[in-house]
């Protein structure tokens, strides 16, 4: 498996972009933290190493010279510091940064004592920084009294509840940015569900056009957009239902004509015309009043739709009652339009008992590896084109060449029931099935 260390959602990917922004912005400010931290502790350890050897220093230079060497072996000395007496100024380390030696030497020259024992040279040898240093002070008589001191290293991220206090602050900061990112990405969250809904509702309820402008705007224009559409479907359908009310009118008189025509050949031929224009009419009415309709959604048993719509092929058919059957669970409850619903489940079983001489409708519920309610129409002819088989859907394309109104239809069963299935956010498949026939597969959003 592929591993997604990058979030996928808006939200996480924000979220996630801010606290890696956080943790940058901290380890900057705790590096500049640190980093004047070091340089206070060197002042002070500068300062602390200055009174401690002008300590040491008067505590010798008080002593009488031949009693000095015997003090210094017994005297407790500070932690890290050592002292003896030598005849020469300390030469074995480097000479220490300026920056400390007027660091320590002010705080020595600071240090109260009298005159005439105040050391007549300072010899700064070593640096803070090395962690060593060694000073050489001249004594008034003439000795000079070598101190080595030991400095430990700085710690600038020693302090008490640092740690917690990192954590806290850290968490905190985390709960700020995803409650405020989720609360500026939740209007897209409410976009994308109303365009997802309105692919299931074309008259589903505008988006509230308030907050802030940017998203204010965008719902304003996804209104206007739905509006139009709403519009364009309105103006289909009126199209459609006009004309067919307007061709009533000229058939029927057509057909009053008829009659008086005295060759009854002829007569009846205009008079199968005639009917095969009235239902070819009728048919564009029908699919005028399924894109108007305004069903609104409701639970409904799809499992008891389709045994319906079987029972009643079987009625109209009665010669292939015994190939028509239903497999799947006995209840299933699904939210849907039940009069479109059934009328496009009618077509495709239809379709299927007039051109496979049968049905059989197989209905999956939703899966793990499905989510969908997958209802299968399956039948036993000859099945179709592999090429013609998404043209099967345009309005008055039928499954067969013949003008036979029983065998060939009208041509707008696939599109109703195609429009109807898409109105509930699902889709429509036709498939040649591997051992013969042809499937229609209706998949349908939980």
């Amino acid at each position: 498996m592929k591993l997604r260390l990058w979030p996928q959602s808006l939200v996480a990917r924000t979220t996630a972009t801010l606290l890696a922004v956080l943790a940058l912005v901290q380890i900057a400010g705790f590096t500049i933290t640190a980093l004047d931290r070091i340089r206070l502790q060197r002042f002070e350890q500068g300062r602390h190493l200055a009174l401690r050897v002008m300590e040491l220093y008067i505590t010798v230079a008080k002593t009488p010279a031949e009693q000095r060497a015997e003090l210094l072996r017994i005297l407790k000395m500070p932690a890290g510091f050592s002292a003896q007496l030598s005849d020469k100024p300390p030469a074995s380390l480097l000479i220490s940064p300026l920056e400390e030696q007027r660091v320590i030497r002010l705080n020595m020259a600071l240090v109260p004592m009298p005159h005439e024992l105040r050391p007549s040279e300072v010899s700064l040898l070593g640096s803070l920084q090395e962690g060593r240093m060694m000073i050489g002070l001249r004594l008034p008589q003439g000795q000079w009294l070598d101190i080595t001191a030991t400095i430990p290293s700085p710690r600038p991220w020693y302090a008490p509840g640092f740690l917690i206090a990192f954590v806290v602050m850290t968490v905190i900061a985390g709960g700020v940015i995803f409650w405020t990112v989720r609360r500026l990405i939740a209007p897209v969250a409410t976009l994308a569900e109303a365009a997802s809904h309105l692919g299931r509702d074309l008259h589903a309820p505008p988006l509230p056009e308030n907050g802030p402008t940017e998203l204010a705007r965008a719902a304003a224009a996804f209104n206007q957009m739905a509006e139009r559409l709403r519009r364009f479907v309105q103006d289909r359908t009126f199209l459609l239902a006009a004309i067919g009310h307007d061709l009533r009118t000229p058939i029927t008189r057509l057909r009053l004509r008829a009659e008086f025509i005295a060759d009854d050949e002829l007569r009846s031929k205009i008079l199968a015309d005639l009917d095969e224009l009235e239902t070819m009419v009728q048919a564009t009415m029908a699919f005028g009043r399924t894109a108007a309709s305004r069903e609104p959604l409701a639970p409904i048993d799809l499992a008891e739709l389709v045994r319906t719509v079987l029972d009643e092929v079987g009625d109209s058919k009665p010669e292939l009652a015994d190939n028509l059957r239903y497999e799947g669970p006995s209840h299933f409850t699904v939210h849907a339009r039940s009069v479109a619903l059934k009328r496009a489940v009618a077509n495709l079983v239809t379709n299927a008992a007039a051109y496979g001489g049968g049905a059989r409708v197989v209905l999956h519920p939703p899966s793990g590896e499905n989510p969908q309610v997958r209802l299968e129409i399956d039948d036993d002819g000859p099945g179709l084109p592999p090429g013609d088989i998404e043209s099967l859907f345009e309005p008055f394309r039928r499954g067969e060449d013949s003008r036979n109104r029983e065998t060939g239809g009208v041509g707008l069963g696939l599109t109703i029931a195609r429009d109807v299935v898409r109105e509930h956010g699902g889709e429509i498949i036709l498939s040649n099935r591997p051992e013969g026939g042809t499937r229609a597969t209706i998949l349908l959003p939980v």
